[in-house]
């Protein structure tokens, strides 16, 4: 949705960055999913967020491009992007991003109402957004444990400024603020979807 196959032929190996599932699309691609988006029949918006760091691993395909791992690194910015590039260019309303962000996937995944709303007997999950919040994606700048990004010098808008999981801030002025080993089993359920 964001990057295509113009954003491929950068010089020396630097396209290995790229090399992930689903591989890059020609740009037309991209009007496509919005529309699908727009009259529901794409419910989330996924990333394959598999970040292996450019040296050491990447470039172990730089001989043989079959030895490039298949992966790159999403997750961070898979909400500021959907918010900038969704609800900034007038492509999905607010509304739709809040479900594209929270309730679809945690239905699809067979959590809800568990996660995904806020509502009595939900987990309090919510993520004050600051939608005003100017920034440039970088390598230098995201908390990722990888050595590039694959936006990098992307400007957006939008921010999450603060996450509160299970009633606990996690993150507060954009800075994580939670502690390690606090995550807990939630058994899922079916997805009603997924039979009907």
């Amino acid at each position: 949705m964001f990057l295509s196959l113009d954003d491929m032929n950068k010089p020396g190996f630097e396209d290995a960055k790229v090399v992930f599932t689903p591989p890059l699309r020609e740009k037309w691609h991209q009007d496509k999913l919005w529309a699908g988006l727009q009259k529901n029949t794409l419910q989330v918006v996924s990333t394959d967020h598999c970040p292996f760091c450019f040296k050491e691993q990447k470039e172990l395909g730089k001989d043989d491009f079959t030895k490039i791992p298949n992966g790159g690194p999403g997750i961070e910015h898979r909400l500021q992007l959907l918010f900038d590039g969704g609800v900034n260019e007038k492509r999905i309303s607010l509304n739709r991003w809040v479900e594209l962000s929270s309730a679809a996937p945690a239905k699809m995944f067979g959590l809800y109402p568990k996660k995904g709303t806020i509502a009595v007997g939900s987990d309090a999950d919510v993520v004050i957004w600051d939608p005003k919040f100017e920034h440039t994606l970088s390598v230098h700048s995201h908390h990722m444990h990888v050595d590039y990004s694959m936006f990098e010098g992307r400007k957006i808008k939008g921010n999450a400024e603060t996450v509160i999981s299970r009633g606990e801030v996690i993150v507060e002025k954009s800075k994580f603020s939670g502690t390690s080993g606090r995550g807990n089993f939630i058994k899922r359920n079916t997805y009603a979807g997924a039979w009907g």
